[in-house]
């Protein structure tokens, strides 16, 4: 049974700003930490963390952008996501079980259901096969799990409902 970790795969989620003082948050590349996906037949299984999210750096522009945040900044985000946002304490582990993986179009397609946050989700994902990695990326609406998105400032700035995750998987033999 091939068994990913943060060691040989990848787990980035994306955070976006919005509301009137916008213009001075930051679009963030946050990367979880402490993961492990199982491949097993025509099953998976991911187990993330939820205390292990890091900010990468902030995103400008577009634009990756290392130097705009500093390492105050980051624990105080990183803080904020595991104490407010994803109450880790509460809710320690973010799991996904596929349990149906099917041929599609340049991929797979994957069934099956996410918990995040004491709520479950049935979740349907494309991986893209067609390269030496396998990928897959998913919008995921914080309030459909019971999470409500983070805001400052009287709600003046704030992240938007929509995060998007995505995760990269060395490619599996044919």
């Amino acid at each position: 049974m091939p068994r990913f970790d943060s060691s040989n795969a990848d787990v980035s989620v994306y955070t976006y700003k919005e509301g009137l003082l916008s213009a001075v948050a930051h679009d963030l590349k946050l990367r979880v930490t402490r993961f492990t996906v199982d491949i097993e037949g025509d099953s998976v299984r991911a187990e993330l963390a939820a205390d292990s999210l890091r900010v990468l750096h902030a995103i400008r522009d577009g634009r990756d952008d290392p130097a705009a945040l500093s390492l105050a900044d980051r624990q105080k985000i990183e803080s904020n996501i595991v104490e407010e946002v994803l109450s880790a304490r509460r809710f320690p582990q973010i799991r996904f079980v596929g349990r149906s993986v099917k041929p599609a179009t340049s991929g797979l397609r994957i069934e099956g259901e996410l918990s995040l946050h004491g709520k479950s989700r049935t979740l349907s994902l494309r991986v893209d096969t067609s390269g030496e990695r396998w990928t897959t990326e998913v919008v995921l609406s914080q309030p459909d799990y019971g999470i409500k998105p983070y805001s400052a400032m009287l709600g003046t700035l704030r992240i938007r409902p929509d995060v998007r995750v995505v995760v990269s998987l060395p490619a599996l033999p044919a």
